[in-house]
């Protein structure tokens, strides 16, 4: 029978195998950096929203507790988006002609409410408690970020299960006092991870079962 293929076609096959290999890893490379990347995580994002509301004057200009405006974050599954009545107790005395509060005060004429946008919105296949988080020592700013220094609200963090793991698998390098769960700030954090470890014992940290995959997915 005669040869259909040059010989130099064995060192071509070899080459391209060879660099398929390559092709490959590198196409997984760059799927990792999208899938991780602003554009798919919606990271570092502003969100159209309303109202312009501010954290950072809100919080670090005024001092307003988080819990003023998300009133069920330690009761509930739900940390709670502010009513018009709460943005009203003080836009009723400051501000209160301003026209970018005008969203505002039109809602309290209409009963209707304002209509945030989620910024932190995961899937409905992912079951997640503000309350449990909140009442183990875990601060709103290892997921939310600095929002005291955030003028517009944006996503810190990817919250993709690979990095909800992270602090699943290593809650000791997260946790902080329950006192301080409110505060933001390097100070804020437990000094070491011998406090980290300490402070997942007194707040009683199920850490056998945080890697369970029922604990998100229920």
């Amino acid at each position: 029978m005669p040869q259909i293929f040059h010989p130099s076609m064995n060192a071509f096959s070899k080459a391209t195998i060879f660099g398929a290999v390559f092709i490959l890893a590198a196409a997984a490379w760059v799927w990792a950096q999208f899938s991780e990347g602003p554009y798919a995580t919606r990271t570092e994002v502003v969100r159209d929203q309303p109202v312009p509301f501010s954290h950072e004057h809100h919080v670090s200009g005024l001092g307003i507790d988080c819990r003023y405006c998300h009133t069920s974050v330690e009761t509930s599954s739900f940390a709670g988006l502010p009513s018009t009545e709460i943005c009203m107790g003080c836009h009723s005395q400051i501000w209160k002609d301003s026209p970018l509060l005008e969203p505002v005060r039109d809602s309290l004429r209409t009963g209707t409410p304002l209509k945030w946008t989620r910024v932190h919105d995961l899937p409905e296949f992912v079951y997640f408690n503000h309350s449990i988080h909140v009442a183990k020592g875990i601060g709103c700013e290892s997921c939310h970020g600095r929002v005291d220094q955030m003028p517009l609200m944006q996503k810190a963090e990817s919250l993709q299960m690979v990095w909800c793991l992270d602090c699943h698998i290593h809650p000791e390098t997260r946790i902080r006092p329950k006192s301080e769960v409110f505060h933001f700030g390097d100070e804020s954090h437990a000094g070491s991870l011998a406090e980290g470890r300490e402070l997942v014992k007194q707040n009683h940290v199920a850490t056998n079962q945080l890697t369970n995959c029922w604990m998100c997915h229920r």
